[in-house]
């Protein structure tokens, strides 16, 4: 907190994880707004989620540091705020003597940390930027609340903080109204149109409820007469590759930057350093799925998903088999098993592959663990989870099925030992008590770290998991 002449800078704080800086995706409020005290000023992106920051102060807003799009640094100046008067003017230091000992109650991590370094950092200019659209909606007016996707009734549209009496120009407000307001829950697509210059207002949704989703902007963008931000194409590009883009025969840049970013680099540093192997086995899951019909047949009302089954199961072959609950610590030169069970969820989002954890899994009945896993894997794919949530877990399961795939060799979660993968469940000709039938068969794959186990570890453990798939009175032996 730094006081300049009767104003306060509020800093960009400590978000956790370790993050050292965030890229500004929109600002809730505009210079001259009166903000309240942990009021959401502007929403951030980070390496690890998306999440809207509360300024801990009061007053009216006299300078924003920092554009959509820019990347501040931890602890440098985010908002300038003045206190008001009773009569809305700048106040004296008695304001901010009183505002200090009221306090904000936001829990968010880090208010009050110190600089980071010095002046702002700028992210290089990409290739052909493109024009803010002439008729950009207001920033404060087009933000959407998060919502879960599977629930279009839930898709709220957010107008941001109230403006004062008379703070509005009546020409913005004239404009806001004469504009069908644009349904997004995306950070990432509002960004993507901003960059080619699209109105989202223009954009149809195809998404439910009408949510823009980023095929709708990339089609938007594909009929747009004057595409001002990609680049010209090669002339001898052979005739074949024309229309493989989405912009047709012209190259698409997309700068690998935020969560991407993040995912490029873990990846590659599990690849560099851990030694993984494969192993997989077909299973007939035809009695895994009779008994969740069974489970949720008797409770309707608390279903019970096959991820959640598969997790418990997982669960029990990890306490057979603990050295695949575990990390290695390269620079103590060890292996340390985990107490507990932080079970990782491979879940796709709008901003790419994420890896929600429920801590100490392994306390959880099959219910809660199903109600955890729906919760969780919702607020992933909003982008509501905060950058705890995404860290430190200790064995991920990855229903890869749901692509409509069979088998995978995944790239293990950095720097757990091992990851379960699950493939789609079909139809296929299986052989039961010497004839051949039609049963639900799947794929399941174990991919793992060789230095915390050998071959015999890892086979058993996805026995065990097999097993327990075809016989589910299995687990119930071994809960």
């Amino acid at each position: 907190m730094t006081t300049v002449e009767g104003t306060r800078v509020f800093l960009l704080p400590d978000l956790g994880e370790g993050l050292s800086e965030a890229e500004i995706v929109e600002w809730r409020v505009a210079v001259g707004d009166v903000v309240t005290v942990d009021q959401s000023v502007v929403e951030v992106e980070t390496a690890k989620a998306v999440v809207d920051v509360p300024c801990p102060y009061a007053g009216r807003v006299v300078e924003l540091h920092g554009a959509a799009g820019e990347v501040r640094p931890v602890g440098q100046p985010l908002i300038t705020i003045a206190p008001l008067d009773g009569g809305g003017e700048p106040a004296g230091h008695a304001t901010y003597r009183e505002e200090e000992r009221a306090g904000s109650g936001n829990v968010l991590i880090g208010y009050g940390t110190g600089h980071g370094g010095s002046g702002r950092r700028r992210r290089r200019p990409r290739l052909a930027p493109a024009p803010e659209p002439a008729t950009a909606p207001d920033a404060r007016t087009t933000a959407a609340a998060p919502a879960g996707p599977a629930s279009p009734a839930g898709l709220a549209e957010s107008s941001g903080p109230a403006a004062p009496p008379g703070a509005a120009a009546s020409g913005r407000a004239s404009d806001d109204s004469s504009r069908a307001a644009a349904l997004v829950i995306s950070p990432i697509v509002r960004r993507l149109a901003r960059e080619r210059g699209l109105d989202l207002a223009t954009v149809h949704g195809t998404g439910p409820g009408g949510v823009i989703r980023r095929a709708d902007v990339e089609a938007a963008t594909s009929e747009a007469t004057a595409p001002a931000t990609r680049l010209a194409a090669v002339p001898d590009a052979p005739a074949a590759h024309v229309g493989l883009a989405p912009a047709g025969d012209q190259d698409v840049v997309i700068p690998l930057t935020g969560i991407r970013k993040v995912i490029a680099d873990k990846l590659s540093r599990s690849r560099r350093e851990i030694p993984e192997v494969t192993i997989w086995v077909d299973v007939d899951a035809t009695g895994l799925l009779e008994t969740r019909a069974a489970i949720n047949a008797a409770t309707p009302d608390a279903p019970v998903s096959i991820l959640a089954l598969l997790a418990r199961i997982c669960l029990s072959g990890l306490r057979r088999f603990p050295q695949l609950n575990a990390r290695v610590d390269t620079e103590g030169q060890r292996i340390v098993q985990s107490a507990g069970v932080h079970l990782g969820i491979a879940a796709q989002t709008d901003r790419g592959l994420v890896v929600p954890v429920l801590r100490d899994a392994q306390r959880l009945t099959t219910r809660e663990l199903a109600a955890a896993l729906a919760e969780t894997t919702a607020a992933a794919r909003a982008g509501t989870l905060p950058p705890a949530r995404l860290t430190g877990g200790t064995f991920t399961l990855n229903n890869y099925g749901v692509f409509g795939v069979d088998g995978s060799t995944p790239i293990i979660n950095h720097p757990e030992a091992a990851l379960l993968g699950v493939g789609r469940i079909v139809d296929k000709p299986w052989v039961v008590d010497g004839q051949l039938a039609v049963r639900k068969v799947t794929q399941l794959s174990l991919t793992f770290d060789h230095r915390v186990c050998d071959g015999g570890v890892a086979g058993g453990f996805l026995r065990h998991v097999a097993d327990c798939v075809e016989q589910p009175a299995l687990l119930v032996a071994n809960v």
